[in-house]
């Protein structure tokens, strides 16, 4: 296979992971707290082909980067729910370990703990916070208060280089080298939540150039393997 085969392959193939990107961004943008992610692409030179073939350099998805950029507070009027206003992650304990979110669309379970949406527990400056009966109250600094007894202390950090996270289901990330630093004073609004901050228009215009993208890459291959490779067979065949 010619390289400028093996380039289109991978254009065609980083198109595809971009797609998946967009999928992920557009199926989220009414999910409370999802950060998009930033996508480049990068050169992948072929050290096996140099002797043979000079142009075979391939095209790969390049590292990707959080994109931390707040969304828009949106006010709920739900005692459970909670935004932060500024930097800061909530804390949450999953089976996979501890994970970061902005989306503060919490709910108290039978027991009084403070759970995620899916059942992860919330954490507070001493663990999980366990809810008493009655109306629940969240003061500016992040403690969590029912019928005016504090229960405990949201936990909140941040990281040196937040863009570094990795995104996973919903809104929920995950730090695979950073440590995470406790906030000694968040601000958290209570009764509101943070939304995506995807611009669904933007993803749908670049959802639009990379489909075009990849039909012209599709194209391009199809003409060198049918049609110039095709015609070389040809004459070649017709060479005694």
């Amino acid at each position: 296979m010619a390289g400028s085969q093996y380039i289109a392959l991978s254009g065609m193939r980083t198109r595809l992971d971009q797609l998946d990107r967009l999928a992920a961004d557009i199926a989220n943008v009414n999910t409370a707290g999802y950060k998009t992610e930033r996508g480049a692409d990068a050169e992948a030179n072929r050290p096996q082909f140099t002797n043979v073939l000079e142009s075979a350099i391939d095209v790969t998805s390049g590292s990707r980067r959080l994109d931390v950029s707040s969304g828009v507070l949106a006010p709920t009027g739900r005692d459970l729910d909670m935004a932060l206003d500024g930097q800061g992650f909530f804390v949450v304990e999953t089976p996979a370990g501890m994970r970061y979110t902005r989306n503060g669309h919490f709910q108290r379970s039978a027991d009084g703990t403070l759970l995620t949406d899916d059942g992860s527990v919330v954490q507070g400056t001493g663990g999980a916070i366990k809810l008493g009966s009655g109306a629940i109250s969240v003061d500016a600094d992040g403690t969590v208060k029912a019928a005016g007894v504090a229960a405990g202390k949201l936990k909140v950090v941040t990281f040196d280089n937040p863009t570094a996270l990795v995104a996973e289901s919903g809104a929920k990330l995950r730090s695979d080298n950073a440590a995470p630093v406790d906030m000694a004073n968040p601000s958290v609004r209570a009764g509101s939540l943070e939304q995506s901050n995807v611009s669904l228009v933007g993803r749908v215009a670049e959802l639009t150039g990379v489909t075009r993208s990849f039909e012209a890459l599709q194209k391009a291959l199809s003409l060198m393997m049918n049609d110039i490779d095709g015609r070389a067979i040809d004459q070649l065949g017709r060479m005694r």
